[in-house]
C-alpha cells in the first residue's frame, strides 16, 4: 500500500533542507524554519499541539513553537523526518490517516512560495486519498459561509455544504481543492461558478482552522 503521507513528509524535508531554514512560504510571516518547528510541536509535543486548533492554548503553542525553532536547522530537520513511533498523529497506525493531508498541503506551502512553480501531476491514489479527506474539510471550513456551496472535484465525487443561500460551485482536482479550502486560496487553481460578488467573498474569506 503506498505510503503518501511518508512520501510528502520525504519531500517537504528535502526541498526544506535544499532551500534552508529562511526561504518564505505561504504561511504569512513563516519561513521554513518556523514551518518546520510548527510540525515538530504538532508530533512531539501533545501539550502545545493543541492550542493549534484551539485559540485559548495559543499563546503556549507559539512560545513552545519559537523555542522549537531555535534548535539547530539540522536538527529540526531530522526531527521533521523521524517522527517518534508514539506520537498520537505519527504513529504506524495514524500516520496515513493524519498525516497525508497535512504533509501535503505543507509541502505546497514552500513548493508555492517559489517563483515559477507549477502544479504537480499528483498519482491518481493520492489525489483520492486527499479527496476522502475533503469532505469534512469543506463542511468545517465553510460551514459558516453565506451560500449554497457545491464542492466538485471530476472524477472523485462532490460534498454540498456552506450556510445556505445562493448557490456557489467550486471545482478543481482534490489537490487543488485542499489548498483552496485550507485557506491557501491565492494559490489554488480552481473554479468557482455563481454572483461574482459571491464568488469574491470567498476567495478571500478566512478559512482552514
Amino acid at each position: 500500500m503506498p505510503r503518501y503521507a511518508r512520501s510528502e513528509r520525504e519531500a517537504l524535508a528535502e526541498l526544506m533542507s535544499t532551500l534552508g531554514p529562511d526561504a518564505p512560504t505561504l504561511n504569512e510571516g513563516w519561513t521554513t524554519r518556523d514551518l518546520a518547528a510548527h510540525l515538530v510541536v504538532r508530533e512531539r509535543r501533545p501539550d502545545a499541539a493543541a492550542g493549534i486548533v484551539v485559540p485559548p492554548l495559543g499563546g503556549h503553542a507559539e512560545r513552545v513553537r519559537r523555542r522549537v525553532a531555535a534548535l539547530d536547522w539540522t536538527e529540526l530537520l531530522g526531527q521533521v523526518r523521524h517522527p517518534p513511533v508514539w506520537s498520537p498523529v505519527s504513529n504506524p497506525l495514524t500516520d496515513e490517516l493524519t498525516n497525508t493531508l497535512e504533509f501535503f498541503i505543507h509541502h505546497e506551502d514552500v513548493r508555492r512560495a517559489r517563483a515559477g512553480w507549477q502544479p504537480r501531476d499528483l498519482p491518481v491514489g493520492l489525489e483520492r486519498a486527499l479527496w476522502r479527506r475533503l469532505s469534512a474539510l469543506g463542511r468545517l471550513a465553510l460551514r459558516r459561509f453565506p451560500a449554497q456551496v457545491l464542492v466538485q472535484a471530476p472524477g472523485h465525487g462532490e460534498v454540498a455544504t456552506g450556510r445556505g443561500g445562493e448557490p456557489l460551485r467550486l471545482v478543481g482536482t482534490p489537490g487543488e481543492l485542499a489548498l483552496f479550502l485550507s485557506g491557501r486560496q491565492r494559490a489554488a487553481r480552481v473554479q468557482l461558478d455563481g454572483p461574482p460578488a459571491l464568488a469574491d467573498r470567498l476567495r478571500t474569506a478566512s478559512l482552514g482552522f
